[in-house]
């Protein structure tokens, strides 16, 4: 049986930086039936695609760890990248793993291991490097998980939400509201800062309460502002969402931020959830309503 681009055929290249998680990644799909391969060189990827569909074996879901160990890096990957792109038995997707510069640079000291990129150096040295090298990459990738804050176990279950299914696919719209104090949302595709509206917390009798209650609401989509907002950004992501899914993503995650995260961005969340729930499965997250209001 031939590997074929097809819905029931899987093929991911997991990549990313250094020290982001690319071998619980790498498990975590050989848990899930994927013939799995560590360490792929990039120049062979053309090759190992031939030989698979010539071997006749059954083998439609298949991952592979690509990084920098496999020397040449980035010229032969994104090369062939550009030419599975002209025609190939499969489109590969692109699981792109990151993590911020200090907690790469703790599980270094904790594994006691030098950067590839840095051997006789510092481990941000080598970081440094490696962003800059894996850029295009990054660009390219249908999912970027930061994995910054994930313990190993959370990795795992969130690679077999994503991946665990055959079959079609279902794209998902990840709405979430942010407070702009609490820090920005590292997961975030799209993000719309919502603070130059009118500010619900200004009105004594709608502080205590959040975008949920229907007088916050009321006061916020009331606004000639507002109006004006979700007019221009209808048109905006009626026309980019579906662009998203034809790219190939399997989810989407568009955040509103305000100041604190409990009356303007929870407003339009809502809002927004509910216009594209009848044409999408929605999800919607409040990151920060449960944060004080003081």
């Amino acid at each position: 049986m031939e590997l074929q681009s097809t819905q029931d055929s899987e093929f991911v290249i997991i990549t990313g930086m250094s020290g982001a998680g690319k071998t619980v990644a790498i498990q975590s799909f050989e848990d899930l039936g994927f013939f799995c391969i560590d360490n792929l060189p990039p120049a062979l990827l053309l090759t190992f695609l031939k030989l698979m569909k010539e071997s006749g074996k059954d083998m439609n879901r298949i991952a592979t760890v690509m990084d920098m160990r496999g020397g040449d890096f980035f010229d032969s990957l994104i090369g062939a990248l550009d030419e599975m792109a002209k025609g190939s038995v499969v489109t590969p997707k692109i699981l792109f793993l990151e993590a911020d510069d200090e907690t790469l640079v703790r599980r270094y000291k904790e594994t006691r291991r030098s950067h590839p990129l840095a051997p006789a150096g510092l481990p941000l040295e080598g970081i440094a490097k490696e962003r800059l090298l894996l850029s295009e990459l990054k660009g390219r990738s249908q999912f970027i998980y930061n994995t910054s804050t994930l313990k190993p176990k959370e990795l795992r279950e969130k690679i077999q939400g994503e991946f665990s299914s055959k079959g079609n696919f279902t794209f998902t719209l990840n709405i979430m509201s942010f407070g702009y104090k609490h820090g920005m949302p590292i997961d975030a595709d799209l993000v719309f800062d919502v603070r130059f509206l009118p500010n619900p917390y200004y009105i004594e009798d709608l502080r205590p309460k959040s975008g949920l209650d229907s007088d916050v609401s009321d006061y916020v989509l009331n606004k000639p502002e507002t109006q004006v907002l979700i007019e221009k950004l209808t048109d905006l992501l009626t026309y980019m969402i579906p662009q998203y899914k034809r790219e190939g993503k399997r989810q989407l995650v568009i955040a509103f931020g305000c100041t604190g995260g409990q009356h303007r961005s929870v407003t339009l969340t809502e809002y927004f959830a509910e216009l594209y729930q009848k044409d999408y499965q929605t999800v919607i997250t409040h990151r920060d309503i449960t944060h004080r209001k003081d």
